[in-house]
């Protein structure tokens, strides 16, 4: 138990590196793909919780780091969840895939408002002002994590490592 454990904690480190690290790529203000990215991986390799921590740390990280707003939480953890909770219940990666968009982007674009009206204090912000960028984002990302996880599972790669990481 202690030794499925530790491999899923490496595992998650490794994912919050890579997502820290590429996150800057294809990046502007309020567009992220890499991240959906990150997040779509997460959730079919470890679940809803571990993607939803995955994504929180990410987003701390980047707003630490980066000077990057509120909207890397809000954009992300919605997203990781919901893609987590899809993919467990349905076993599909195109199911993980829909789970982001909906999650970040239409559920973590609404909860953006109040974060960057009231908390922020933007005052040139509305209800939908974060949902395209929100949505095309987590398109361009979840697309890049499903072409990974079909080339991963086409060579049996996908499995070896999802087994790996229940041992």
């Amino acid at each position: 138990m202690e030794n499925k454990r530790l491999k899923r904690f490496v595992f998650l480190a490794m994912m919050v590196t890579i997502g820290v690290v590429i996150s800057p790529i294809l990046r502007v203000h309020g567009f992220a793909p890499m991240q959906h990215f990150i997040n779509v991986i997460c959730s079919v390799m470890l679940g809803p919780w571990y993607s939803l921590a995955c994504a929180f740390m990410i987003a701390i990280i980047r707003m630490s780091l980066m000077a990057i707003s509120p909207l890397a939480i809000t954009g992300a953890v919605f997203g990781a969840f919901l893609s987590g909770v899809l993919y467990k219940r349905h076993q599909t990666f195109i199911s993980a895939c829909i789970g982001e968009v909906i999650g970040t982007g239409i559920i973590g674009s609404m909860v953006s408002f109040p974060v960057m009206k009231f908390i922020a204090g933007d005052a040139k912000v509305a209800l939908f002002t974060f949902t395209p960028s929100f949505v095309i984002a987590t398109i361009i990302g979840s697309a890049l994590a499903y072409g990974l996880l079909k080339a991963l599972e086409a060579n049996g790669s996908l499995y070896k490592m999802k087994e790996s990481l229940n041992d």
